[in-house]
């Protein structure tokens, strides 16, 4: 995406939040209370602003931190627990683009052109990845998001219940803020249940410690436990969760909703203990153990190699163990009509003296030289009828044939003769309409 338009979109959103809190206080709660302060105006609103204020804060949070990049010249340590591999070769992760390995947890966004550490996604709301130091902000910014929104609609909807009371309160309600009340309702109730469904997905994600890329790379492990690939597959980042919650917002309960940094270098996570060990155990049909993530598929491509790794033939036709089939011929009719031609050349010195090597129609045709005898090499007769076969293909190359021809094979096989008057049986008399009522 363009800059200009990730910082359209930010602004875009920026209205749409201030919009939905100010004008509601201005144009309804304040009106409401005869456009006077009092204790129980400031006692509705300053809560209410106090979540609008953390929703901005976190959303500024969002858009401005960096969300987690790779050290230069990192590279894993593969006697530790819990490093990440591919799933071809076996090796750790490296990005091509970037020219640097990945930690766990590393995608490489297409957006940022960069790798992000625990990379979530890519959200073009906040113009930004969503990775390793501001996921905690995006998780704070859904919540108040959600709260302030549910907020708004219980005051708007007091204020309406308010009006209900009496026939003559609606008079003191002006188009104003009538349309404001409509406005409000229309711009809150979509965000708040768009944003809810999203926060739910992500309050799971965080509750399992899983990002939205693990989530996909987990139910890709289980449609292979499924279909018997592999057994047992645990996903390693799941320490409870508690631990889950502590590793984005902190260990300090009280401080989960306050912005706060991350534990960790996003460069290292703590993984699940399996059997006495840090590492977890994958087990496969092969009965090999993987302490790594996520898991391989066994069901690999014959070209994958367990020491070289994954490597692609010199030549992109192949034929069965990787050599050119000897029989394939080319199927193009140009091709084919030079191939004829050759072969005809080729036998026109055991050519019969009384059969023509010319077509009737060709220019050089001569009469007296014998019947045209036409290469069938590639013909083959099935039944009654020829067919042209493409040698080492899959088939057969069936020619269009003549529908009277096919008409006049199927009398034959009725016993009728073709190109004679047939036999005509009449049909039994079926009884009249007025007869089967009486």
């Amino acid at each position: 995406m363009h800059p200009f338009w990730g910082r359209l979109i930010v602004n875009l959103v920026l209205c749409l939040i201030s919009f939905i809190a100010y004008s509601s206080q201005i144009f309804i709660i304040w009106p409401w209370y005869g456009s006077a302060l009092s204790v129980e105006l400031l006692a509705l609103l300053l809560p209410f602003n106090f979540l609008v204020g953390m929703l901005l804060w976190n959303y500024f949070l969002c858009v401005f931190t960096d969300p987690g990049r790779v050290p230069p010249k990192w590279a894993p340590d593969t006697h530790a627990d819990g490093f990440e591999v591919k799933k071809l070769t076996g090796k750790p992760r490296y990005c091509r683009n970037c020219e640097s390995y990945k930690p766990p947890r590393t995608h490489h966004c297409r957006q940022c052109n960069r790798c992000v550490l625990r990379m979530d996604h890519h959200c073009p709301w906040i113009n930004n990845c969503i990775g390793h130091y501001n996921y905690g902000h995006f998780i704070r910014f859904l919540f108040f998001v959600d709260v302030a929104c549910g907020y708004h609609l219980a005051m708007v909807t007091c204020r309406i219940m308010e009006a209900n009371k009496s026939p003559d309160s609606w008079n003191w309600i002006s188009s104003t803020e009538l349309v404001l009340i409509i406005l409000n309702y229309v711009a809150c109730i979509p965000v708040f249940l768009t944003v809810g469904g999203f926060s739910l997905f992500h309050f799971h994600g965080l509750f399992t410690n899983t990002t939205t890329i693990e989530g996909w790379e987990k139910d890709k492990a289980a449609t292979m436990v499924r279909y018997g690939r592999i057994q047992e597959v645990k996903f390693p980042y799941n320490v409870g969760r508690r631990k889950n919650i502590e590793s984005v917002l902190g260990p300090n309960f009280w401080l989960w909703c306050c912005p706060s940094v991350p534990s960790g270098n996003g460069l290292k996570y703590e993984i699940a203990t399996t059997n006495e060990s840090r590492a977890p155990v994958i087990r496969t049909h092969f009965s090999e153990q993987l302490p790594s993530w996520p898991p391989k598929d066994p069901d690999r491509s014959r070209y994958e190699d367990p020491v070289k790794g994954f490597t692609l033939p010199e030549s992109p036709w192949t034929y069965e163990n990787g050599s050119v089939n000897p029989d394939l011929q080319p199927s193009n009719s140009a091709m084919r009509d030079t191939r004829d031609q050759a072969n005809r050349r080729r036998r026109q010195g055991q050519a019969n003296s009384d059969t023509s090597q010319l077509p009737p129609y060709h220019p050089d045709y001569k009469e007296g030289e014998g019947d045209y005898s036409p290469d069938s090499s590639d013909d083959e007769v099935v039944g009654n009828s020829r067919r042209r076969v493409r040698r080492g293909s899959e088939g057969y190359e069936v020619k269009l044939e003549d529908r009277n021809a096919m008409l006049s094979r199927y009398l034959e096989e009725l016993g009728e003769t073709p190109g004679r008057y047939h036999r005509y049986i009449p049909m039994p008399d079926s009884e009249s309409e007025s007869e089967k009522e009486s």
